[in-house]
């Protein structure tokens, strides 16, 4: 599998991007919004049960331009690095991938939180994003460790997880209030002495 060099660009304008033969992952651009909003609009029942109560204006154009402010600031102090995912022929914009809460000190991890638009989902997108993201925050954020949580029923994303390598920690109670309730999640972890772990099948 090509894949372009990583880099992190703490502190500097200039985006990142991870590409594989049939992907291209970047930061979000203002200039994505169209697709972003067709893409969100369409797949919002499918989306709802496991994200945050959506805002009344969750779609507008001005949301979304805070947004991309947010994560242009969170990815230059180091936060974050808040990425779309995209086919890589047509740049059709599929989904996002976050790796957030970057902690460095004794921790040296973060945290993953990804979304697919519904008729992209279960095609082996979010797999593939997670291949190419998973070397970058080794290698390159050289961080140890990778979390990731999710609502124990979400069976879709604990086979992902599972085929991704990830192990599973713990029962968090209440965790974060998703679609308006308190819910549990299970929590995942991998390691970066687990990073031949990944399964082919």
């Amino acid at each position: 599998m090509a894949r372009s060099v990583f880099r992190f660009l703490s502190r500097q304008s200039d985006p990142i991007q991870i590409a594989s033969e049939r992907h291209m992952l970047r930061l979000p651009r203002i200039g994505d919004y169209r697709q972003w909003y067709l893409l969100r609009l369409q797949s919002r029942a499918f989306l709802e049960p496991w994200e945050p109560s959506w805002r009344q204006d969750e779609l507008s154009e001005s949301s979304y331009r805070a947004r991309v402010l947010r994560n242009e600031q969170e990815f230059s102090s180091g936060q974050a690095v808040p990425l779309f995912i995209f086919r890589k022929e047509d740049l059709l914009l599929l989904g996002g991938l976050t790796i957030g809460y970057i902690r460095r000190g004794a921790a040296q991890s973060c945290m993953v939180g990804y979304w697919m638009g519904e008729r992209h989902a279960g095609q082996g997108h979010m797999f593939a994003a997670l291949q190419l993201v998973i070397p970058y925050i080794f290698s390159e954020l050289q961080l140890h460790r990778i979390e990731a949580a999710c609502i124990p029923d979400n069976v879709r994303s604990i086979r992902l997880l599972e085929k991704s390598g990830f192990q599973q920690e713990g029962h968090l109670r209440d965790y974060l209030k998703i679609n308006g309730q308190w819910r549990d999640h299970l929590m995942f972890s991998r390691l970066a002495a687990n990073a031949d772990t990944t399964r082919k099948t």
